[in-house]
């Protein structure tokens, strides 16, 4: 069974993320394969702690943002995923350039989702895994 219920592309998923925080943190998708939703971030002055490190919410900004969407893409007509939790464990830390967020499922139900999400960083080292719980809402 596809995982992916709706039809779309990256173009179109980058342009519903216009002027809201996944634009402004400079999220963009990259990968919509068959099993997973991937997405980079700049680690900069958008997104870095006071001491030139990713933020910790920043990588849940990112996380949240993969498992929402992918979530989305799991849905139908009018139904809406909302995030009911979300937790990260921070690894490693990222000083700069990009970091790379890849979804995937553990659980896609009718009525709640939970996605894994790993955020690695230039280097490829797992710098955040975060688990994403969300709930489906029928409009």
């Amino acid at each position: 069974m596809a995982l992916w219920k709706r039809k779309t592309t990256l173009e179109e998923l980058n342009k519903t993320s216009q002027g809201c925080m996944v634009e402004h943190v400079g999220i963009e998708f990259t990968v919509l394969a068959e099993d997973r939703l991937e997405a980079t971030m700049p680690v900069d002055s958008r997104t870095t702690q006071p001491f030139k490190l990713l933020h910790g919410g920043a990588s849940v900004v990112l996380a949240e943002s993969l498992g929402s969407m992918a979530g989305y893409l799991c849905t139908q007509g009018d139904q809406q995923i909302v995030g009911i939790e979300v937790n990260a464990n921070h690894l490693r830390a990222a000083h700069s350039g990009y970091v790379r967020g890849v979804c995937q499922p553990l659980h896609v139900g009718r009525r709640n989702q939970v996605w894994e999400i790993k955020i690695f960083d230039e280097g490829d080292h797992l710098c955040c895994i975060s688990r994403l719980t969300t709930a489906v809402i029928d409009l």
